[in-house]
């Protein structure tokens, strides 16, 4: 077979189980690195389970009960977020050693966030499968909210979920920046600087757009 001269970077290079390096880096004995990112795969853990079981709640028109387990899941985001600031201890010349083994691991493979970006799409649309049976849209809900309780706190929390995953994009670009730089290509061959371009990524545009068009229409009775 003829090399094309490009790395492969969807292939694991460290010895051990798992389908990516990150995940058979999370073995590592370099505790602070270890600690930080088990600990945190727990909670995404948690996070995605919780979604995915208010999803399916909502397709039940169990709102109550969704709305809870939405809660937790965003204050599971909240820990994980936290959890970054732990990282900003490494040195960002002591580092360099671990990133020498840490082979095509990225944060990119972590099956804790793939698995967020999994079931929140779905989330979304049993959110608009409610708005279309009271015949609404997100703007008529905002501006008649306290008419519709429920789905009006249903659609905070779907905000607040995906605010939360923002504010742990932008924590993460971050703390790369501070360890390694932002001018520099991760050890996926993605340059640091495409994370802070995930930082604009919405998986609600319809709930933030709802923003601006709610402060027209209040300009416009103005």
């Amino acid at each position: 077979m003829v090399s094309s001269g490009v790395e492969d970077y969807d292939q694991p290079v460290l010895p051990g189980e798992g389908k990516s390096d990150y995940e058979r880096y999370l073995r590592t004995d370099e505790l602070l690195f270890q600690t930080v990112h088990q600990a945190s795969e727990l909670w995404l853990k948690l996070a995605w389970s919780e979604v995915e079981e208010a999803t399916r709640l909502l397709e039940r028109r169990r709102l109550q009960p969704a709305r809870r387990l939405l809660a937790r899941a965003t204050l599971c985001l909240e820990y994980v977020t936290g959890q970054l600031e732990m990282l900003e201890q490494l040195s960002p010349w002591e580092y360099q050693t671990i990133r020498k083994v840490l082979g095509h691991g990225s944060g990119f493979d972590s099956p804790g966030f793939r698995a967020i970006r999994r079931v929140t799409p779905p989330l979304g649309q049993a959110l608009s499968g409610l708005l279309r049976e009271q015949g609404l849209s997100v703007v008529e809900l905002y501006v008649a909210g306290r008419e519709h309780e429920e789905l009006y706190q249903l659609a905070e929390l779907a905000l607040a979920w995906d605010e939360r995953i923002t504010l742990w994009r932008m924590r993460h670009y971050l703390v790369v920046s501070r360890v390694i730089g932002d001018q520099v290509v991760g050890t996926q061959g993605t340059p640091v600087e495409l994370l802070g371009g995930l930082i604009k990524q919405r998986f609600f545009p319809e709930l933030w757009q709802a923003r601006n068009r709610l402060t027209a229409l209040a300009s416009e009775e103005g």
